[in-house]
């Protein structure tokens, strides 16, 4: 497995956010967008799936808000901070909903209790990052 840390650290061109705020973030965005695709892969298996449907489509959602996110951190921030903000406040936005919701089952499912640790971790993460763009 690749170490991001090393792989920022191996980019030529000045980086706007340091490789110790960029790595820690890009780790948790990939675990996050992992562990909700396996929440909502689980939760559809349920035999509950039906009830489960709103906590689905969160965590859908959130794959591919964090995704995009991951994506522009890899990126150096897509060159533009304003764009780099933004995407990090829809992640936030992304990531609670998919951990309220998640939250409420995982006493019931595993997946969900995987899935609200690893939305907590992005969360934060996104929160990093914001402040090392407006220190």
């Amino acid at each position: 497995m690749l170490q991001t840390h090393a792989l920022f650290d191996s980019i030529t061109t000045k980086a706007r956010l340091a490789g110790d705020v960029l790595a820690p973030a890009a780790d948790a965005l990939a675990d996050c967008e992992r562990a909700v695709l396996a929440c909502a892969t689980g939760m559809l298996a349920a035999d509950d799936a039906d009830r489960l449907r709103e906590a689905v489509r969160a965590d859908l959602d959130c794959h591919d808000v964090t995704g995009t996110t991951l994506r522009l951190l890899l990126r150096d921030g897509g060159g533009e901070s304003r764009l780099l903000g933004a995407q990090l406040d829809a992640c936030v936005i992304a990531c609670e909903r998919s951990n309220d919701l998640c939250r409420g089952h995982a006493g019931h499912h595993e997946h969900c209790r995987l899935c609200t640790q690893a939305t907590t971790r992005a969360i934060d993460a996104c929160h990093r990052v914001r402040e090392a763009l407006h220190p």
